[in-house]
């Protein structure tokens, strides 16, 4: 970041990244690329963006209580389970070199945005499968989903909100602004315990934490409210196709 302008830049880019981040979960498809824009290397951007993401906890949390009302003995259940999984992802980020994690980002860019696309189709199918189970049988889906899920929310977490709501939507709540509420909660949890470990040991840029942090509190705030009433098949078919543009360009610019 160079001046007050970058500062500008960063500050909507939170804003817009919080608002759709957390009524659909894409805010790294928005956040990630605006930190390159002012000057980011990939490995700083993505240990900034996952420490000023940090801020869209508390304001989803706020704006979500009509959704999260009941749910907090499940919630105490999951989220110590999902800070597990952004442990290791964080560790793991921290112990690559720059140079392989540049040539990673762009294909779980694209993971990410084929998640939300493939949502749907993933949804009819577990539908007919719980079909043929006794009732009340419980599977592993959930429990795998989430510490994988958390670990590359940890990692990098472009596209892990996306991920999380599709396996919600698939195994616990079919209502898309329960689950969309359930799952910022739950991304909630790896970007915090991640943050901790980049903040103490990585190379944060934090002139860049602030205006982007603050940007994303606010639109997190105003994000759940537009789940609500949000049409579910554009917002999915624009930010997955977004998500697989920006995958291209990145992998060009990492020589891929």
């Amino acid at each position: 970041m160079t001046g007050l302008g970058d500062g500008a830049t960063l500050a909507a880019a939170g804003l817009l990244a919080g608002l759709v981040g957390s009524a659909g979960g894409i805010t790294s498809l928005i956040s990630y690329p605006a930190l390159l824009l002012v000057g980011l290397p990939a490995l700083p951007a993505n240990m900034t963006n996952l420490v000023a993401a940090v801020a869209c906890w508390p304001g989803a949390a706020l704006a979500s209580q009509p959704e999260l009302a009941g749910h907090g003995p499940w919630l105490r259940r999951w989220v110590p389970l999902c800070g597990v999984g952004g442990a290791a992802g964080g560790v793991l980020l921290l112990s690559t070199p720059p140079g392989v994690f540049a040539r990673v980002v762009p294909l779980l860019v694209a993971l990410g945005s084929l998640a939300l696309l493939v949502q749907p189709r993933l949804a009819a199918w577990h539908r007919r499968y719980r079909r043929g189970r006794p009732p009340g049988a419980r599977g592993v889906a959930l429990p795998v989903g989430l510490i994988a899920m958390s670990a590359y929310g940890g990692y990098f977490g472009a596209g892990s909100g996306v991920m999380v709501l599709a396996l919600l939507l698939i195994t616990v709540e079919p209502r898309l602004a329960g689950a969309n509420a359930l799952k910022n909660m739950l991304v909630g949890a790896p970007a915090l315990v991640s943050a901790v470990s980049f903040a103490a040991f990585g190379p944060v840029e934090w002139t860049a934490v602030a205006p982007l942090g603050l940007g994303m509190f606010v639109g997190s705030t105003l994000g759940p409210r537009v789940a609500r009433r949000m049409p579910a098949t554009q917002l999915r078919w624009l930010a997955g196709s977004i998500g697989i543009g920006l995958a291209i360009q990145l992998w060009i610019t990492a020589g891929g």
